[in-house]
């Protein structure tokens, strides 16, 4: 059973990925777009967990974290380096650290939220302000100040653990591609695809360490797994909802220009301009000034081989990052369809219809048209 006679406006896609394929149609420009910008993505990932997990771990309650970014690692050297840009831009992983935390979502968020936690945690800042009086004072007056803190803490610790997943997974794609095991388009969705089901189960656990003793934050019995508890909502908050971009609309509530209710909300990556990448108040342009470091030598091909060369190069690298984020849409949808593509059952099959089409719904005013070249 396929699309044909549905009468949704994105049918053809729906048809797409029953015929084995993706979003993104298969060339060899978009395979090497879609796995040069992946890869390098992939380095930038693995630097934005590591941060993460410090700050989590390092940081924890540190109302002023003013060394935060360097990992434990300050020198003079290194606060040059800083101050002049030269660095990983870790803003940006927060930006989608806070964007996942205001948006929240399943049973990450339900957790955080819930007696058990806040009575959990509860040991853990006794422990460390045991010595601030100040500081306690504070958690006196305010005692939703410092459990907000946590709860910030546990979203650095959460997208920490999903990126140590995806970097590696993006990482080999490159790899694979260069040694002509990867080739096609479905078999980027696939080698992505597999690695977010084979990390499906993984825990997502959390504790902090405080004078020599463990305090679990996510503790083992909280039950939270990869996939439905992280990767979805991240893919939720980062590639659907996102924020609007300073600048770009209005906040001026009699504008309208933002809609009322988060769950309208269509500022993520799927639906992002990418023309105005390099502006003032874009978050994303920090995330493709790290990725032009680690861009390899076939993706600066393709873009030395258009009109403007890489006098635009943030612009060109966004727009392969877009195609690239509508590959991993299409592995996280496939993994999560509710049953086989092939099945036979046709009450199945309907499921398996009315899930792809509530997908569909959701991309009628994204970039997915302007991908298709």
């Amino acid at each position: 059973m396929t699309a044909t006679n549905s009468c949704h406006r994105f049918a053809t896609y729906i048809d797409r990925f029953y015929q084995g394929q993706s979003f993104l149609p298969d060339n060899p420009t978009n395979v090497k777009e879609v796995v040069g910008i992946l890869d390098s993505y992939g380095y930038v990932l693995d630097a934005y967990q590591k941060n993460l997990q410090y700050i989590a771990d390092r940081e924890f309650l540190n109302l002023f974290p003013f060394f935060k970014y360097f990992d434990g690692n300050v020198s003079f050297d290194r606060l040059l380096k800083h101050w002049w840009h030269d660095r990983i831009n870790f803003e940006y992983a927060e930006y989608c650290m806070k964007v996942m935390l205001w948006h929240g979502g399943g049973r990450l968020e339900a957790y955080i939220e819930s007696p058990e936690f806040s009575d959990s945690i509860e040991l853990a800042i006794q422990a460390k302000i045991k010595n601030k009086p100040i500081i306690k004072l504070l958690h006196r007056l305010f005692p939703e100040f410092l459990p907000e803190q946590v709860r910030q803490s546990v979203y650095y610790n959460a997208l920490g653990q999903f990126w140590a997943v995806m970097a590696p997974i993006f990482l080999t794609l490159g790899k694979a591609y260069e040694a002509g095991k990867v080739t096609t388009i479905p078999d980027v969705v696939n080698w992505v695809k597999a690695g977010l089901v084979a990390a499906a189960g993984n825990p997502i656990n959390y504790a902090v360490e405080i004078d020599g003793r463990s305090y679990d934050i996510l503790p083992p019995s909280a039950n939270l797994t990869f996939l439905m508890d992280v990767a979805v909502p991240y893919v939720e908050a980062i590639f659907f909802r996102g924020t609007p971009f300073l600048g770009v609309v209005s906040y001026n509530a009699q504008a309208h220009q933002i809609p009322v209710e988060q769950n309208s909300f269509t500022y993520g990556a799927l639906y992002a301009d990418p023309l105005p990448i390099g502006g003032a108040g874009i978050p994303p342009t920090l995330l493709m000034q790290d990725m032009r470091h680690y861009i390899p030598p076939y993706l600066h091909e393709i873009y030395q081989h258009t009109k403007r060369k890489e006098d635009d190069l943030l612009v060109k690298i966004c727009q392969s990052f877009q195609k690239s984020m509508y590959c991993v849409t299409s592995a996280t949808i496939l993994g999560l369809a509710p049953y086989p593509l092939d099945s036979t059952d046709r009450q199945q099959q309907a499921t398996n219809m009315a899930y792809f089409e509530g997908w569909m719904d959701r991309l009628l005013t994204s970039q997915l048209p302007n991908i298709q070249g």
